[in-house]
């Protein structure tokens, strides 16, 4: 699919606009919308006014081998940081996220917002290396946006940030694609599935049948070459339990990889994502968090 570059023509919303806005979605949030619907009210709160989009770069033959990108303009060797949203692997969408790209964009970073194959049809690890296979395009493709093909980071929210660290952790999925773990500065997982007993669940679906978990889960995968990790936890998350962040830090910490793992107060499975958002980062600091853990680990 050919590159389609725009620009949007949208006004960036006033200070009254952004409050406004803020406030629909936090009591969106607080009377149990849709993690659908929290997205799409954030999504029309944010602008792309001034940035460098690209809609729908293909990475792969399949139709969900595509990935959005959102560049600062004017940007040299910035880093480049993949979102993976999650979805249970079942569900889930680029489109859904774009208030991910136009965030990390205002902070200066070339990011990119793909899709994925999907479950049931489409099992672990074909997720997996579609990950691993959109990295291989950032990087290919960074200086055209002004990135460092050197300076990756991968990340991503619930289902999609066991991608994002099974895509770099397992030394498998990046050999495969080309990718050299030296140019992965960094992993950012967000509420992670990262280690946990699927086969009595519905998400067992997202699996090869007969398989277990010492076969498909990262800790079960870390390489010793792995880059740093930061791993962020919802204190009041009911989806994914935050003993999956803790076992996949002990593996981290094992094989001698730095990890943070830091558990934000207040936030849950959907608003600890939510709050990567620039009208929602009254919510907690997720976004702080990320940038940080970014800027300490780029090449300058």
């Amino acid at each position: 699919m050919p590159s389609r570059k725009t620009s949007s023509s949208r006004q960036a919303p006033s200070g009254l606009g952004w409050l406004a806005l803020s406030t629909l979605t936090l009591g969106a949030l607080l009377t149990g919308c849709s993690a659908v619907n929290v997205q799409n009210t954030l999504n029309r709160a944010v602008s792309t006014r001034g940035l460098n989009v690209a809609a729908d770069q293909r990475y792969g033959p399949d139709a969900r081998n595509v990935l959005d990108v959102y560049a600062p303009q004017n940007a040299q060797n910035a880093p480049v940081v993949l979102f993976v949203h999650g979805g249970s692997w079942e569900g889930g969408d680029k489109m859904g996220h774009r208030f991910v790209g136009e965030s990390l964009a205002r902070v200066g970073y070339v990011t990119g917002v793909m899709n994925y194959r999907l479950a049931p049809q489409n099992r672990y690890p074909a997720y997996v290396q579609d990950t691993a296979a959109a990295l291989r395009w950032m990087r290919d493709n960074a200086t055209r946006f002004g990135g460092g093909p050197d300076n990756l980071f991968v990340m991503g929210h619930s289902a999609g940030g066991f991608n994002a660290v099974e895509a770099v952790d397992n030394a498998r999925w990046l050999r495969e694609a080309g990718v050299p773990i030296s140019a992965v500065r960094g992993v950012i997982g967000i509420a992670g599935p990262y280690s946990y007993d699927f086969r009595p669940l519905a998400s067992r679906n997202a699996f090869p049948e007969g398989s277990t978990p010492d076969e498909v889960m990262p800790d079960r995968h870390v390489r010793p070459d792995a880059p740093p990790h930061l791993l962020l936890v919802a204190e009041n998350d009911r989806t994914v339990y935050p003993q999956n962040a803790l076992n996949m830090e002990a593996a981290l910490k094992k094989a001698g990889i730095p990890v943070t793992r830091t558990v934000l107060p207040g936030l849950n499975h959907i608003t600890i994502a939510a709050a990567l958002a620039r009208p929602l980062t009254s919510l907690g600091p997720t976004r702080q968090r990320v940038t940080d853990f970014i800027e300490a680990h780029r090449v300058n």
